[in-house]
């Protein structure tokens, strides 16, 4: 086999050691086209899982790496002054030439062909003279540019610029500092390579940037007065810059890695945020994937297919993590006045890769600190905090998000709903939300909608808040009012979500009269007197949902139904005072809002429901979500509930674990109003991350819930607490401990023979 091989980094390099080691008789050569000893940035960080793949893979390379290792174990976050210190995190780096020194090295040994200062055939005439062509080219690579048709790469810009630099002599931990100088917040990021020197990176968003004039200033000057500003981090010590300037970071995802006998590897493929340490990492894990598949596969197709099989989601997996720690450092004036612990926690778990539980173990010290100020109890975790909205005191922050369930009758709950409402408030969550239920009969979205617009409707309701505040003392009940606007008059969801009636459709109203899906029904525009009409629609449910007992309302203005239609551009196109301008969007939800909050008991809190981000080009951003909860917020909402999408059909949303949490973290942090999350937080470790951290008060799980109706109570069992904010209903108390199993400690042998 011949193997060509685009870019001497470290992944290229490695790529082509294991390749030869694994078949001597591979015929392997490696284009570079800077010198042996040229290279961007100075020390590299590998993980210990890394780490184990190259010792596994190839020990002559891992043996001389653990001889230039420096090794370490805490984290510094400086920040207004004051130093605060974890440990336990573990890290390992050496320098980037001494890395390449030892892959040249490498492979030289096995005989691969290195050309260094020496530019790559074209991509078209290394497919046709080789059998396999791996792009190792880096971020800006010229081999997937040639294909871009096919790899479909999307190449995001970010806010801030960064530059490379180093200081000679070492940090004695991970240090993050933060200075907040006349043009705006500058940040360092540090760590040790060698005994003597260290990686320093200097990172701003782009206007502080220009502000401070580094976008005027030469090399030398712009590297003395990052020196200055961090003189105390620097112990008064210069710095010195390499082959590295001023530069925003690139996300790259491709849509297919492979083409032909071509592959991409490392940041050719993706890249992952510095901040994260993953660039290197994810490269050498890359190779290793590549040459365990050539291995396993009967041939170079197969095994490439399989190569992005199995790469895909793990990168994937990191990059969200890297996305949100670089967001959470683009926007880090966000948390500046925060307790100086809690702003320490929140930067250290910014990724969701370190949680609360995993940040415990390894520093209980600095964990148990960062509760004390937060004002948790002792033995208390962050979800069972109590938190008080007007009048209301939830016992704990867990709540049953609104999930609608399609078992009304004529829009009458009945048994299903006392028994699935019920079941929830008995696991002791400390707020449970019913589904939307709609404010007149066309409001529903299907047959089997739940309402609030007749006497019999609400007697029924009273049946089910009656058995949670007798049955479940301490758990609130909330009532989640909304309209369908133009995604009603559909088929229930499990036969078919979205789709309209086969029969027995009633007419649709909306903003703008605009179908939801090519084949929905179009709604009619509605008109002054029509929004008048529903304007008391929601006011009348709202009397009813009073008087049916419920503790808490909050307004359904997300997920494209009808008050929704108005806030999205996408899906308002009035000409007139209720469309164009987002203040003239907000309009009607805030009448609506008004009128609600007027009768509305005043001890009984209201909040409200928002799609933060359409997910489509053109609809709200999450800077216009900002804006619409500050409004909401001036006319008197106690909290906003952060969701995102389903306003239009053609939306593409960034699923992943706590996808939408960011949104409600930037609206808590920017607005000043409480949020409550939601979205795929499923973990008890999750809430109490984000609670402590300060980028929620609440959160909202819906199919944990569906999962298993005692997830809170269970959470405090698995966390060892029993307490005011989990308290089991006395004839489940005999359940608070978790069953016996069968027995998994056998007694080992007493004796070895070898």
């Amino acid at each position: 086999m011949r193997v060509a091989i685009v870019g001497g980094g470290p992944g290229g390099l490695y790529a082509a050691a294991l390749l030869k080691r694994l078949d001597p008789t591979r015929d392997i050569t490696v284009w570079e086209r800077n010198a042996p000893d040229v290279t961007f940035g100075f020390g590299v960080v590998l993980s210990d899982e890394t780490l184990g793949g190259i010792e596994h893979a190839d020990p002559v390379v891992h043996e001389a790496l653990q001889r230039h290792f420096v090794r370490w174990d805490d984290i510094d976050i400086v920040h207004r002054g004051v130093t605060h210190r974890s440990g336990g995190h573990g890290f390992a780096a050496l320098g980037r030439r001494r890395l390449l020194e030892i892959l040249h090295e490498r492979c030289r040994s096995l005989g691969v062909d290195l050309r260094f200062r020496t530019e790559a055939p074209h991509p078209d005439t290394l497919c046709a003279a080789y059998d396999l062509v791996i792009a190792a080219d880096g971020v800006r690579s010229s081999t997937r540019e040639t294909y871009a048709r096919v790899f479909r790469p999307q190449v995001t810009e970010h806010r801030c610029r960064y530059i490379w630099l180093a200081a000679d002599f070492p940090f004695d931990a991970f240090r993050f500092e933060i200075a907040e100088t006349e043009h705006g917040v500058m940040q360092l990021h540090g760590y040790p390579y060698a005994a003597d020197a260290s990686t320093v990176i200097i990172e701003m968003r782009e206007e502080v940037w220009r502000a401070a004039g580094f976008d005027e200033l030469g090399e030398p000057e712009s590297v003395e007065r990052c020196a200055k500003v961090f003189t105390d981090a620097l112990r008064g010590r210069p710095l010195r810059c390499g082959n590295s300037a001023w530069t925003s970071f690139r996300t790259v995802v491709n849509d297919h890695w492979s083409h032909g006998n071509v592959v991409l590897l490392g940041d050719a493929a993706h890249t992952a945020h510095f901040s994260i340490g993953s660039g290197t990492k994810l490269a050498v894990e890359d190779a290793l994937a590549l040459a365990a598949c050539l291995e396993e596969q009967p041939d170079v197709h197969s095994a490439l297919a399989a190569y992005e099989q199995e790469r895909k989601p793990v990168v994937a997996s990191t990059q969200r993590a890297a996305r949100a720690s670089l967001e959470w450092f683009e926007n880090l004036g966000l948390y500046l006045g925060q307790p100086p612990r809690q702003f320490a926690f929140n930067l250290l778990t910014r990724s969701r890769r370190v949680t609360h539980d995993n940040l415990r173990l390894r520093d209980a010290r600095f964990t148990e600190a960062v509760e004390r100020e937060f004002g948790c109890p002792d033995g208390t975790p962050p979800m069972f905090t109590p938190f008080r909205l007007r009048g209301l005191t939830l016992r704990n922050r867990v709540v049953v998000s609104p999930m609608d369930m399609y078992s009304a009758t004529d829009g009458v709950p009945g048994d299903f709903h006392l028994v699935h409402l019920g079941a929830r408030a008995l696991g002791g969550a400390g707020l449970v939300m019913t589904e939307m239920v709609c404010v007149s009969e066309e409001g529903r979205i299907t047959p089997g909608c739940a309402g609030l617009y007749t006497g019999r409707q609400a007697e029924a309701w009273r049946r089910v808040t009656d058995f949670v505040h007798t049955r479940a003392p301490g758990t609130a009940i909330g009532v989640q009012l909304g309209h369908s606007g133009r995604k009603g008059s559909t088929k229930l969801m499990w036969e078919g979500m979205d789709e309209p009636l086969p029969r027995g459709n009633w007419p649709l109203v909306a903003a703008s009269p605009l179908p939801y899906k090519p084949d929905s029904q179009t709604p009619r525009q509605l008109t002054r007197a029509q929004l008048t009409d529903l304007r008391e629609q929601f006011t009348a449910a709202a009397w009813r949902a009073a008087r049916a007992g419920f503790d808490l309302l909050e307004l359904h203005c997300a997920h494209g139904y009808l008050l929704s239609g108005f806030l999205s551009p996408l899906t308002n196109h009035r000409t007139d005072a209720y469309g164009g301008s987002p203040q003239r969007r907000l309009r009607f939800p805030l009448e609506v809002f008004d009128a609600v909050r007027a009768v509305w008991p005043a001890e009984r809190p209201m909040t409200v429901r928002i799609s933060a981000t359409d997910w489509a080009e053109g609809g709200t951003t999450a800077e216009d979500a900002v804006e619409i909860a500050r409004a909401f917020a001036a006319h008197g909402a106690d909290a906003i509930d952060v969701s995102t999408g389903q306003v239009v059909a053609e939306e593409r949303p960034e699923f992943g674990r706590s996808y939408q949490t960011p949104f409600a973290d930037r609206i808590r942090n920017s607005a000043g109003v409480p949020v409550i999350a939601v979205g795929a937080i499923s973990s008890w470790d999750d809430v109490n991350s984000l609670i402590l951290a300060g980028r929620t008060d609440l959160c909202a799980l819906g199919r944990p819930h569906l999962y298993d109706p005692h997830w809170t109570l269970h959470a405090a069992a698995e966390q060892g607490y029993d307490g005011p904010g989990a308290v089991w209903p006395a004839p489940y108390r005999a359940g608070s401990r978790r069953p016996q199993t069968g027995r998994t400690d056998a007694p080992k042998p007493r004796l070895s023979l070898t």
